[in-house]
């Protein structure tokens, strides 16, 4: 298989989140047929949903791989696991230790019972687009639009770049 440009969103909002975030990044290039070609700054978001908890880390990782969608979700969730996430019980956007999530994999659409290309939510998450065009630049995803697009359209939220 053909190595594919692919975006991964990271996030933690428990534990030193900004220390996870930055291990996770550094684990995301250990993964077989994959390289870390680019890594966002770390951004502090306030958290989405009706949960009351703190704010958010997040960063965005742009990955080279030969793998595909579902055995790179698998490695995700391996490094998930690592750091104690745990899903079994976990409600929607509860807290978590570290979360990551395949948002754009090439031009890719794909849809199955475990993974959704593209996220199915990323046009909606200035946490996510943010940090995606800080070391993507201002591409076009199709069916969604360019990235500063998105960006200007998107629910505002209180997002901070972390030096």
């Amino acid at each position: 298989m053909p190595v594919e440009e692919v975006f991964v969103a990271l996030g933690g909002n428990i534990g030193d989140s900004q220390t996870i975030v930055t291990q996770a990044m550094d684990a995301l290039g250990n993964i077989s047929q994959t390289s870390l070609r680019a890594s966002s700054s770390l951004y502090r978001s306030e958290a989405v949903g009706d949960i009351p908890q703190d704010d958010y880390t997040n960063a965005v990782a742009l990955l080279g791989s030969s793998l595909e969608p579902t055995a790179l979700l698998l490695e995700l969730q391996a490094i998930e696991h690592a750091y104690y996430r745990r899903r079994e019980q976990e409600e929607r956007w509860a807290p978590r230790t570290l979360d990551l999530d395949i948002i754009l994999f090439g031009d890719r659409s794909f849809n199955d019972s475990h993974l959704i290309i593209p996220h199915p939510e990323f046009a909606q998450r200035l946490f996510v687009l943010e940090p995606m065009f800080e070391i993507g630049g201002d591409r076009f995803v199709p069916g969604y639009g360019s990235l500063r697009y998105l960006i200007d359209n998107a629910p505002a939220i209180s997002l901070e770049k972390l030096s």
